[in-house]
């Protein structure tokens, strides 16, 4: 875990968050949100407030209250204590469930955090456009985007066999990511990430060429193998995981002795860091 940014400001209010390295992803405390959508700042009111929404929301069966973890975070005394916190797609459940003119631009700042993808689960369309632009906007090349929209698709298909075929979401499709990965490229998915020196930035949004191709043949390996095969569930998948990384493995030992070019690289699209200005 990493303490790095702890707080975020939403006119005003401090919202605490914590951010979970393995699953790279955001959790915010549900009284913060609670108060700044009411603009409340008396932090004890904001509390009574979620307590008696949380008991109505298991009243009626909602899944909010269940998808809440608790998790450590610093108090006004100063001391770590536990704290009901959701990702952003819970929070954005939350929302709905309070009263506020402040849900809207609660949204949005959210959005501003790399969040929103309400519109794009409605319209799939968008999620490709936006990162099409954004690639575009970054200066990747025609060839590069070409590459990684045709592994997302590769992925996709992947991952569309897991859920078909008993793998659960989340958890296990991380492991077996990560089988795939490490027996391609002889590192683990955070390894390959701390080579290229990245947080919590998407891993293939900043990888060369030659590195999206043999993570595609690795993924598109692993699912022939795994239907050949007729794997069901996360034991069986992980055998296929493991068979179809290791082709791409053997192709990539056979790609760098014949061309004399290490495919994993710690190279990566991250701006270059701006040199603080010295205060006179």
């Amino acid at each position: 875990m990493t303490n790095k940014k702890e707080l975020a400001i939403f006119e005003n209010f401090k919202i605490r968050r914590h951010y979970d390295e393995k699953t790279e992803t955001w959790f915010f405390s549900v009284v913060d949100i609670i108060a700044a959508l009411l603009q409340q700042s008396d932090f004890q009111a904001a509390r009574n407030y979620w307590k008696v929404l949380k008991n109505r929301l298991k009243a009626e069966g909602s899944e909010v209250v269940t998808n809440c973890n608790r998790l450590k975070m610093k108090a006004e005394d100063g001391k770590m204590r536990e704290t009901d916190a959701a990702n952003p797609e819970t929070i954005f459940r939350l929302i709905q469930s309070v009263p506020s003119p402040k849900a809207e631009p609660i949204k949005l700042w959210l959005a501003k955090v790399g969040y929103e993808r309400i519109q794009e689960m409605a319209d799939p369309e968008r999620s490709v456009n936006r990162a099409r632009e954004n690639w575009e906007k970054h200066g990747r090349s025609k060839k590069w985007i070409q590459q990684r929209m045709m592994g997302q698709e590769v992925r996709n298909k992947l991952t569309d066999y897991w859920k078909d075929n008993e793998v659960k979401e989340q958890n296990e499709y991380a492991i077996l990511t990560n089988i795939i990965h490490q027996e391609w490229s002889n590192l683990t998915v955070k390894g390959h990430k701390n080579l290229k020196g990245l947080k919590a930035q998407n891993l293939r949004d900043h990888m060369s060429d030659a590195e999206l191709v043999f993570t595609a043949l690795a993924e598109l390996t692993t699912r022939n193998i795994a239907e050949k095969e007729k794997a069901i569930g996360f034991n069986k998948n992980a055998i296929s995981a493991k068979k179809g990384g290791a082709v791409a493995g053997r192709a990539r030992e056979d790609f760098e002795l014949q061309t004399g070019k290490k495919v994993v690289s710690g190279e990566n699209y991250l701006a270059p860091k701006r040199k603080k200005k010295e205060i006179g």
